[in-house]
């Protein structure tokens, strides 16, 4: 496929209306051809330009928002379950390729995004700088966990200055200081839903 991504993401983007599409008789979808066009032509800035808008949240209290994009499936559930247990109960959401984590971040922006460097689609490069022009993250705190030295990351472009880089194997402990942190300065409480 021209997108390079599975069908199920290309169904979420329609779901979404990211991409316009119609059902035949027999229930398959097609999707107009303008439509992935355009998205190539615009690069991924356009997967937020033209998502939907997070619906406003009441100011309310709630849990603290973490999006952790990750492509190997057993750090994904490492940090799953390490979070399970941080004492502020975060709201957390997982992503395994920068497509779907600007997807997941139109949904409901996080509070905290951490990030791999080296993930398929997008990678954490190229992400980082599409939310670097992005309004909805200014007040987000971004950090980078990965196994690229700070050679390798500067040869690549580096990251924006706001973002922390950390080293792999995962640093739970710097992790967890930096979400109570937020929590701390910031109208989030403990198990709030």
């Amino acid at each position: 496929m021209l997108l390079g991504v599975s069908v199920g993401t290309v169904q979420q983007w329609v779901g979404k209306g990211l991409l316009k599409a119609w059902k035949t008789a027999g229930g398959h979808r097609r999707v107009l051809r303008e439509s992935v066009d355009s998205l190539l032509r615009h690069g991924p800035q356009a997967l937020i330009a033209t998502a939907p808008v997070a619906q406003q949240l009441p100011v309310t209290p709630r849990r603290l928002r973490v999006l952790v994009v990750e492509d190997e499936p057993a750090l994904l559930r490492l940090y799953q379950v390490k979070m399970s247990h941080w004492p502020m109960q975060p709201e957390v959401r997982t992503s395994v390729d920068g497509f779907e984590a600007l997807l997941r971040m139109s949904e409901c922006w996080p509070d905290l995004l951490i990030v791999d460097l080296q993930i398929p689609h997008i990678n954490g490069f190229a992400m980082l700088k599409i939310l670097s022009e992005t309004p909805e993250m200014a007040r987000a705190t971004i950090v980078v966990v990965t196994g690229l030295d700070g050679e390798a990351i500067k040869e690549r472009g580096g990251v924006p200055p706001r973002v922390e880089v950390l080293p792999k194997p995962i640093p739970f402990d710097r992790l967890l200081a930096i979400a109570a942190g937020i929590v701390q300065h910031s109208s989030f409480q403990i198990g709030v839903p």
